[in-house]
């Protein structure tokens, strides 16, 4: 990556749209403000491009925006609020961690359906391979 990145670059990078890394800015969910080139392009920073990603890998996890701009403001203002910080991803991590459970659990119901219907399957084609009498 160069120091420099346009925003369809970014797009291109981080798999966001251009429309939603504008949201994103509007949102205050960058750390710092997005600079502005000839003709008021926006440019972007690698640094920038690795911020992005730790809001998308959060978003993905289902951490609510406002959540993702409380972080983002405690990380833009510096030292001093690590335990702030920790509170957040203890929060959000107890939520995976649910959504983990739920998901299993729902995984469970599959598989055992899956296997239902194989062995529904398995079963009618021996009867339709067994000799007629």
């Amino acid at each position: 990556m160069s120091s420099e990145i346009s925003i369809g670059r970014l797009a291109e990078l981080t798999g966001l749209s251009v429309h939603t890394l504008r949201f994103y800015e509007r949102e205050g969910l960058l750390l710092n403000p997005v600079r502005r080139g000839a003709g008021g392009r926006r440019i972007y920073s690698e640094a920038d491009a690795h911020w992005l990603t730790t809001c998308i890998i959060l978003r993905a996890s289902g951490m609510p925006l406002p959540a993702i701009r409380e972080y983002t403001d405690l990380v833009r203002s510096g030292t001093g609020n690590e335990a702030e910080r920790l509170t957040i991803m203890l929060e959000h991590r107890e939520r995976v961690l649910r959504q983990m459970s739920d998901l299993n659990r729902c995984l469970d119901l599959i598989t055992y359906k899956v296997g239902v219907y194989e062995d529904i399957i398995s079963e009618s084609t021996v009867a339709d391979c067994s000799p007629q009498a």
